[in-house]
């Protein structure tokens, strides 16, 4: 590979990334034509095929894997370098690859805000996703942090907690037991309820404690996204439980209900893979975060059982 340069590199990998020349020309301003040359010039600098396509799909062969993982590689070292380069500067540049668990999007963003006005040259790239999906990025290793509130027991992972997240009864205003106190938990039976999407961490705890003391609710609703779940509560369709973070930007729309055993008390987490060492950047989040997390909480307390008159 005497002959291959770092530009048919950075072209092979987002061609590679996506699946496709016409999405990597469109990421680095490239027409096609110019893509599919550099992808050439690189397989026969390599000596073996670095594609092959199946019907209308692009898919890698056993080089071009190799090649890939291997760019990727280079790319992450080239952007520590560049990182460490800047903080000897006195600067903190670069990027910082967050993948967050779909119920953080109520919070993370609020933290974020400051970060980036404190580190103007920090650039972020921002996933949202549920836990199943979180924990195959984290497998491929494709981002930086991973904000979650159920730590992978199968994974060998280094994680820190900054931020409770207790999960509590959402009802609409007008539920029967919105004003009550100390309900048991008994009263939950039979109760029309809204669950989240399978592979969700927030079902799992869920099922965990209604499981625990055989408590049986009538699941009307599966559904994936928390404010859709909202949007039902509010409709008057059932109950659910769900993360008091959810409840930030609304909350006179909805009752917690004071139920026995609630809130389910968890936690956020960072999380990043055991062995992986954290960029400069990402260090310098990290540290943030811890810190920041302590302000959030004073600047946005909820109480956690709240009714409406």
């Amino acid at each position: 590979m005497n002959q291959a340069t770092l530009h048919q590199l950075k072209v092979f990998e987002a061609a590679a990334r996506h699946g496709s020349f016409t999405r990597a020309a469109e990421e680095l301003f490239l027409t096609q034509p110019t893509v599919s040359m550099q992808i050439k010039q690189l397989t026969k600098s390599v000596g073996l095929p670095l594609f092959e396509q199946v019907g209308k799909r692009l898919y890698l062969t056993e080089a071009g894997r190799e090649l890939f993982a291997t760019c990727r590689q280079i790319f992450e070292t080239i952007a520590q370098f560049e990182m460490k380069v800047a903080d000897l500067k006195g600067l903190k540049q670069g990027q910082l690859r967050l993948a967050v668990i779909t119920t953080a999007k109520y919070f993370i963003p609020r933290l974020l805000g400051p970060f980036c006005q404190r580190y103007p040259g920090i650039d972020i790239s921002l996933q949202v996703t549920n836990h199943e999906k979180i924990i195959e990025r984290m497998m491929q290793n494709l981002d930086d942090l991973y904000i979650m509130s159920q730590v992978p027991e199968h994974l060998d992972v280094n994680c820190e907690p900054f931020l409770d997240n207790p999960l509590v009864v959402f009802a609409p205003v007008t539920h029967p037991l919105a004003k009550e106190k100390n309900i048991p938990i008994h009263e939950l039976n039979n109760q029309p309820f809204i669950m989240r999407e399978p592979g969700s961490g927030t079902r799992r705890a869920v099922q965990n404690l209604l499981e625990e003391h055989e408590i049986k609710v009538n699941v009307k609703l599966e559904l994936g996204s928390n404010e859709a779940i909202k949007q039902a509560i509010a409709g008057g369709l059932g109950i659910s439980v769900l993360s008091r973070h959810t409840l930030l930007s609304d909350a006179s729309e909805f009752s917690i209900l004071d139920v026995q055993y609630f809130p389910i008390k968890r936690a956020w987490y960072m999380v990043y893979p055991a062995g992986k060492q954290l960029s400069i950047v990402a260090r310098t989040y990290y540290e943030y975060l811890l810190d920041a997390a302590k302000t959030f909480v004073e600047q946005t307390e909820i109480p956690v059982y709240s009714t409406v008159d």
